[in-house]
């Protein structure tokens, strides 16, 4: 996973609040366990047209947010299924940070597993980060995680709160299993002492295949 420190970015601006997983990813894209390629589907009912053409007045088919790297929303983003699509997808358009009020509880925690980093901040806060996204891409907004801040243009530091473990997970790349991995020396002792302390739990000699 890609570690998250600070992030430069244009912001693009969803004034939308409820905005569920199935519309950030609808269900005809969850046939693949794979992580790429779902960015093509991102917010594909509101992207395109029913000819398969793009919706011209969809933020991110304008410039410059096709390029965005950070969404702001409203209230309760990513409610509805808990699939964890909705951030692959997310992730493989280029978005790495989405600010909101509040996210739905599963949703909010696939983020932080996959590499997204969810901000909350008040709703009108949201409002002036969302004002100064439609600037566009000279109003670039960062995200500073060390130090827990959002930059905007004008300089003004917004602070925000997030767990000191998911925190330290997001800034040095680390997923569930690379979390365990780096226990990796303590596990192999453990089992290398098991092995001689109770050969009999660790046999596999006679069991059947």
């Amino acid at each position: 996973m890609t570690p998250f420190t600070t992030l430069t970015g244009v912001a693009a601006p969803l004034p939308m609040a409820n905005v569920d997983t199935d519309k950030i990813i609808p269900s005809r894209f969850l046939k693949t366990i794979e992580r790429t390629g779902l960015g093509k589907g991102l917010f594909s009912e509101l992207r395109y047209r029913p000819g398969g053409e793009e919706n011209p007045d969809f933020v991110l088919n304008r410039e410059p947010y096709r390029h965005a790297e950070i969404l702001i929303a409203f209230e309760n983003f990513g409610c509805g299924s808990s699939r964890e699509h909705a951030p692959w997808a997310l992730l493989d358009f280029g978005i790495r940070c989405v600010i909101a009020p509040d996210f739905a509880d599963i949703f909010h925690n696939n983020c932080f597993k996959n590499g997204v980093l969810p901000v909350k901040l008040p709703h009108a806060v949201c409002e002036k980060l969302m004002e100064d996204a439609r600037l566009g891409g000279n109003a670039r907004i960062t995200v500073d995680l060390p130090r827990q801040v959002v930059i905007r243009p004008d300089g003004e530091e917004i602070p925000f709160n997030v767990d000191p473990l998911r925190k330290h997970r997001l800034l040095n790349g680390l997923d569930d299993i690379g979390e365990t991995m780096q226990r990796a020396s303590a596990i192999d002792a453990f089992e290398a002492q098991r092995r001689t302390s109770q050969p009999w739990a660790t046999s596999t000699e006679g069991v059947a295949g």
